[in-house]
Protein backbone atom coordinates (compact mmCIF):
# COMPACT_ATOMS: atom_id res chain seq x y z
CA UNK A 1 0.00 0.00 0.00
CA UNK A 2 1.37 3.19 -1.38
CA UNK A 3 1.80 6.28 1.48
CA UNK A 4 0.22 9.59 1.05
CA UNK A 5 2.01 11.85 -1.13
CA UNK A 6 2.90 15.64 -0.53
CA UNK A 7 1.04 17.94 -1.89
CA UNK A 8 3.50 18.47 -4.61
CA UNK A 9 3.84 15.27 -5.68
CA UNK A 10 0.10 14.38 -5.76
CA UNK A 11 -0.16 17.24 -8.29
CA UNK A 12 2.88 16.04 -10.63
CA UNK A 13 1.26 13.09 -10.19
CA UNK A 14 -2.40 14.55 -11.60
CA UNK A 15 -0.02 15.52 -14.76
CA UNK A 16 0.76 11.96 -15.42
CA UNK A 17 -1.44 10.12 -17.58
CA UNK A 18 -2.38 6.16 -16.95
CA UNK A 19 0.03 3.38 -19.03
CA UNK A 20 2.73 6.08 -19.84
CA UNK A 21 6.23 5.29 -19.77
CA UNK A 22 7.94 7.65 -17.10
CA UNK A 23 11.49 8.39 -16.32
CA UNK A 24 11.73 9.68 -12.46
CA UNK A 25 14.72 11.81 -12.06
CA UNK A 26 16.08 12.48 -8.72
CA UNK A 27 13.52 10.03 -7.38
CA UNK A 28 14.91 9.63 -3.67
CA UNK A 29 12.94 6.59 -1.96
CA UNK A 30 10.77 6.01 -5.19
CA UNK A 31 7.75 7.46 -3.38
CA UNK A 32 5.92 8.98 -6.19
CA UNK A 33 7.19 6.48 -8.57
CA UNK A 34 5.89 3.57 -6.63
CA UNK A 35 2.69 5.86 -6.37
CA UNK A 36 1.99 6.06 -10.58
CA UNK A 37 2.89 2.30 -10.27
CA UNK A 38 0.57 1.29 -8.11
CA UNK A 39 -2.32 3.74 -9.28
CA UNK A 40 -1.25 4.32 -12.86
CA UNK A 41 0.25 1.58 -13.87
CA UNK A 42 2.84 3.55 -15.53
CA UNK A 43 6.05 1.99 -16.65
CA UNK A 44 8.25 3.72 -14.53
CA UNK A 45 11.81 3.81 -14.15
CA UNK A 46 13.97 6.03 -11.66
CA UNK A 47 17.23 7.76 -11.73
CA UNK A 48 19.05 9.04 -8.04
CA UNK A 49 22.18 10.03 -6.91
CA UNK A 50 22.40 9.05 -3.64
CA UNK A 51 22.53 5.22 -3.29
CA UNK A 52 21.52 4.66 -0.11
CA UNK A 53 18.10 5.85 -1.89
CA UNK A 54 18.83 3.62 -4.58
CA UNK A 55 19.04 0.47 -2.22
CA UNK A 56 15.37 2.08 -0.89
CA UNK A 57 13.41 2.04 -4.08
CA UNK A 58 15.38 -1.38 -5.44
CA UNK A 59 14.50 -2.78 -2.07
CA UNK A 60 10.43 -1.57 -2.67
CA UNK A 61 10.64 -3.26 -6.34
CA UNK A 62 11.48 -0.44 -8.28
CA UNK A 63 13.62 -0.39 -11.51
CA UNK A 64 16.06 2.55 -9.79
CA UNK A 65 19.30 3.00 -10.74
CA UNK A 66 22.11 5.72 -9.59
CA UNK A 67 23.48 8.18 -11.72
CA UNK A 68 23.52 12.26 -12.08
CA UNK A 69 20.80 14.24 -13.88
CA UNK A 70 24.35 16.48 -15.27
CA UNK A 71 25.65 14.00 -16.71
CA UNK A 72 23.75 10.85 -17.14
CA UNK A 73 20.58 11.97 -19.18
CA UNK A 74 22.46 12.18 -22.42
CA UNK A 75 23.32 8.38 -22.47
CA UNK A 76 19.17 8.12 -22.91
CA UNK A 77 17.54 7.94 -26.45
CA UNK A 78 15.65 10.63 -27.60
CA UNK A 79 11.55 10.65 -26.72
CA UNK A 80 12.06 7.56 -25.31
CA UNK A 81 9.96 8.26 -22.95
CA UNK A 82 6.35 9.79 -22.88
CA UNK A 83 7.00 11.74 -19.27
CA UNK A 84 10.28 12.85 -17.35
CA UNK A 85 9.84 14.06 -14.00
CA UNK A 86 12.56 16.29 -12.20
CA UNK A 87 10.82 17.56 -9.09
CA UNK A 88 12.60 19.62 -6.31
CA UNK A 89 15.74 19.14 -8.22
CA UNK A 90 16.97 21.53 -11.09
CA UNK A 91 17.98 24.13 -8.84
CA UNK A 92 20.64 21.28 -7.30
CA UNK A 93 22.04 20.65 -10.86
CA UNK A 94 25.53 22.18 -11.65
CA UNK A 95 24.05 23.14 -15.30
CA UNK A 96 19.96 23.54 -15.07
CA UNK A 97 19.77 24.65 -18.88
CA UNK A 98 21.84 21.23 -20.40
CA UNK A 99 19.49 19.49 -17.83
CA UNK A 100 16.37 21.43 -18.98
CA UNK A 101 17.12 20.24 -22.69
CA UNK A 102 18.19 16.66 -22.34
CA UNK A 103 14.76 16.29 -20.44
CA UNK A 104 13.28 17.84 -23.41
CA UNK A 105 15.39 15.50 -25.95
CA UNK A 106 14.19 11.95 -24.20
CA UNK A 107 10.72 12.73 -23.20
CA UNK A 108 7.35 13.89 -24.76
CA UNK A 109 6.38 15.88 -21.71
CA UNK A 110 8.85 16.86 -18.67
CA UNK A 111 7.02 17.78 -15.46
CA UNK A 112 9.58 20.40 -13.40
CA UNK A 113 8.80 21.57 -10.13
CA UNK A 114 11.10 23.92 -7.70
CA UNK A 115 11.47 26.12 -4.96
CA UNK A 116 10.48 29.64 -5.81
CA UNK A 117 13.75 32.10 -4.35
CA UNK A 118 11.48 35.19 -5.03
CA UNK A 119 8.66 34.28 -2.07
CA UNK A 120 8.06 37.17 -0.19
CA UNK A 121 9.83 35.68 2.98
CA UNK A 122 12.59 35.23 1.24
CA UNK A 123 13.07 38.89 0.19
CA UNK A 124 12.55 39.94 3.80
CA UNK A 125 14.69 37.87 5.35
CA UNK A 126 17.41 39.01 2.83
CA UNK A 127 16.00 43.12 2.94
CA UNK A 128 15.81 43.40 6.25
CA UNK A 129 17.59 40.42 8.24
CA UNK A 130 20.10 40.39 6.03
CA UNK A 131 20.55 36.37 6.96
CA UNK A 132 20.39 33.93 3.79
CA UNK A 133 16.00 32.66 4.45
CA UNK A 134 14.89 29.51 5.76
CA UNK A 135 10.95 28.77 4.72
CA UNK A 136 8.75 25.48 4.06
CA UNK A 137 10.15 25.10 0.91
CA UNK A 138 13.59 26.07 1.40
CA UNK A 139 14.48 24.78 4.97
CA UNK A 140 18.40 24.88 4.75
CA UNK A 141 20.72 26.54 6.67
CA UNK A 142 23.19 28.41 3.94
CA UNK A 143 25.91 25.99 4.36
CA UNK A 144 23.72 22.60 4.38
CA UNK A 145 21.66 23.76 1.21
CA UNK A 146 21.50 21.44 -2.11
CA UNK A 147 20.49 24.33 -4.01
CA UNK A 148 23.47 25.68 -5.93
CA UNK A 149 21.09 27.71 -8.25
CA UNK A 150 18.79 30.14 -6.86
CA UNK A 151 15.86 30.67 -9.37
CA UNK A 152 12.22 32.71 -9.08
CA UNK A 153 9.60 31.38 -10.84
CA UNK A 154 9.72 34.12 -13.51
CA UNK A 155 13.47 33.46 -13.85
CA UNK A 156 12.39 29.21 -14.75
CA UNK A 157 9.73 30.86 -17.26
CA UNK A 158 12.45 32.77 -19.18
CA UNK A 159 14.86 29.47 -19.05
CA UNK A 160 12.09 27.33 -20.57
CA UNK A 161 11.75 29.89 -23.50
CA UNK A 162 15.33 30.29 -24.06
CA UNK A 163 15.16 26.30 -24.35
CA UNK A 164 12.84 25.96 -27.04
CA UNK A 165 9.82 24.50 -24.63
CA UNK A 166 6.39 24.98 -24.16
CA UNK A 167 4.66 25.72 -21.47
CA UNK A 168 1.42 23.49 -20.89
CA UNK A 169 0.22 24.09 -17.78
CA UNK A 170 1.94 25.58 -14.63
CA UNK A 171 0.97 25.99 -11.08
CA UNK A 172 1.72 27.35 -8.00
CA UNK A 173 2.06 25.82 -4.59
CA UNK A 174 1.60 27.75 -1.00
CA UNK A 175 2.86 26.72 2.22
CA UNK A 176 -0.41 24.47 3.15
CA UNK A 177 0.39 22.76 0.03
CA UNK A 178 -2.48 23.86 -1.69
CA UNK A 179 -1.65 24.46 -5.41
CA UNK A 180 -3.20 27.13 -8.08
CA UNK A 181 -3.41 27.53 -11.97
CA UNK A 182 -1.20 30.15 -13.17
CA UNK A 183 -1.65 31.91 -16.12
CA UNK A 184 0.80 33.44 -18.72
CA UNK A 185 0.48 36.98 -17.38
CA UNK A 186 1.29 35.44 -13.77
CA UNK A 187 4.48 34.63 -14.83
CA UNK A 188 6.06 37.56 -12.84
CA UNK A 189 7.30 37.71 -9.27
CA UNK A 190 4.88 35.49 -7.74
CA UNK A 191 5.34 36.84 -4.41
CA UNK A 192 3.36 34.07 -2.52
CA UNK A 193 3.78 31.02 -4.27
CA UNK A 194 6.50 28.75 -2.16
CA UNK A 195 7.02 26.85 -5.09
CA UNK A 196 6.01 25.80 -8.81
CA UNK A 197 5.20 22.91 -11.08
CA UNK A 198 5.64 22.95 -14.76
CA UNK A 199 4.42 20.48 -17.64
CA UNK A 200 6.86 21.28 -20.34
CA UNK A 201 7.05 19.64 -24.44
CA UNK A 202 9.51 20.63 -26.60
CA UNK A 203 8.13 23.08 -29.39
Amino acid sequence: MTQTLRPDLAAIAEMIGAGTRVLDIGCGDGRLLEHLMTTKRVDGHGVEISQPNVNACVARGLAVIQGDADTDLSEYPSQVFDVAILSQTIQATRNPRKVLSELLRIARRSVVSLPNFGHWRVRLSLGVKGRMPRTVALDYAWYDSPNIHLCTIADFVALTLESGAVIERALTINARGQTRAMRAHAWGPNLFAEGAIFLLRPR
